[in-house]
């Protein structure tokens, strides 16, 4: 019996480390969620807003890049700080993750109002890039029955 027991130790050792630790998960396992930032929320809310936006217009959109940064090198002259900048030569509009996340003001400052703000500011940048009304880039979204 006393063989069984230290044959029974000697399995457990082998399976085990020094300390117990072995068979131990990663830090980050499947349950752990992501981690999720406000970065992160803004960039995947223009990435989303854009691929909309090229869905409705294709033609238009197709070779345009969609950019984010974090604060503008200089100011265009206007009143406040610019939220966006469009370079219609390169077919380019870089977003300004600051100005529009800290500046803007918001009728409730919780998660869906800052997503709808982000893309306002899209929706605004490519309408200046286009050269139409915001609301005509996606009119059957707001057209009611």
């Amino acid at each position: 019996m006393a063989e069984a027991d230290e044959e029974t130790r000697g399995a457990l050792s082998r399976r085990r480390s020094r300390h117990g630790r072995n068979g131990r998960s990663s830090v980050v396992g499947p349950d752990v969620p992501p981690i999720d930032t406000r970065i992160d929320q803004f960039d995947l809310t223009v990435a989303t807003t854009a691929d909309y936006l090229r869905g409705a217009w294709p033609a238009e959109l197709a070779d345009v890049r969609f950019e984010v940064g974090a604060m503008p090198a200089q100011n265009s002259g206007t009143d406040g700080v610019d939220r966006w900048f469009v370079d219609r030569a390169r077919r380019r509009v870089i977003l300004y993750r600051l100005p529009i996340q800290r500046m803007s003001k918001l009728h409730r400052n919780d998660e869906l109002h800052q997503r709808m703000m982000v893309e306002s500011c899209v929706f605004r940048a490519v309408a200046e890039l286009l050269g139409k009304d915001p609301w005509d880039l996606g009119p059957d979204r707001y057209r009611f029955l």
